[in-house]
């Protein structure tokens, strides 16, 4: 008999990390509004209809077709204290094989910035990642001028590696992107920044 396959769910100790619902859509499209002049700089372009019902639908629908894919494990992040959502995290673009790798990509809202949360969040989803997942290697890019994201990367464990030339469109332009890694077993020491 086939038992039906468990839906992430990572609790830490002020979070809990869950894959999105359709009834998350109002608080999501607030967040995402309230946050928009905080996130758009770091963002690709938002289409028109970002913030409709229709569209959050697609993400919820997307994000549920690419977990059970084992391709992505597209999360949204809430305090447990009052279930207040305060961003997302994603591991995507998984690729198994030889590679047992996959890209992370993280948003949080505006309000709830340099409270230690994102930290925490990337914490537990690189450890599910490595423990639960059997993942190698976690990537991660961000723009170059984006301290706050390159600080939390490297307090969280992921070495820098280098620059990719016009490697995503944010709003509107191609740009550069700093890359980092986490290994599951790093025996690399401490990597210069550029």
């Amino acid at each position: 008999m086939l038992w039906p396959r468990r839906k992430p769910r990572i609790e830490t100790e002020r979070l809990m990390l869950r894959l999105p619902r359709h009834s998350d859509f109002r608080a999501w499209s607030s967040l995402r509004s309230a946050s928009a002049e905080f996130l758009v700089p770091w963002e690709p372009a938002w289409a028109a209809d970002h913030l409709t019902r229709r569209s959050f639908g697609n993400r919820v629908q997307w994000s549920e077709r690419t977990e059970s894919a084992g391709t992505a494990v597209p999360l949204f992040i809430f305090r447990r204290d009052d279930d207040a959502l305060l961003g997302a995290i994603t591991l995507d673009n998984i690729r198994r094989g030889p590679a047992q790798a996959g890209t992370l990509g993280y948003w949080i809202g505006a309000p709830h910035i340099r409270q230690g949360y994102m930290r925490e969040a990337i914490t537990a989803l690189v450890h599910h990642a490595f423990t639960m997942l059997d993942i190698s290697r976690i990537e991660a890019a961000c723009l170059p001028e984006n301290a706050a994201s390159r600080g939390v990367l490297e307090k969280c464990g992921f070495k820098y590696e280098g620059v990719a030339q016009s490697y995503l469109q944010i709003n509107g332009r191609w740009r550069n992107h700093v890359l980092y890694a986490n290994l599951r077993h790093d025996r690399r020491g401490r990597t210069e920044v550029g």
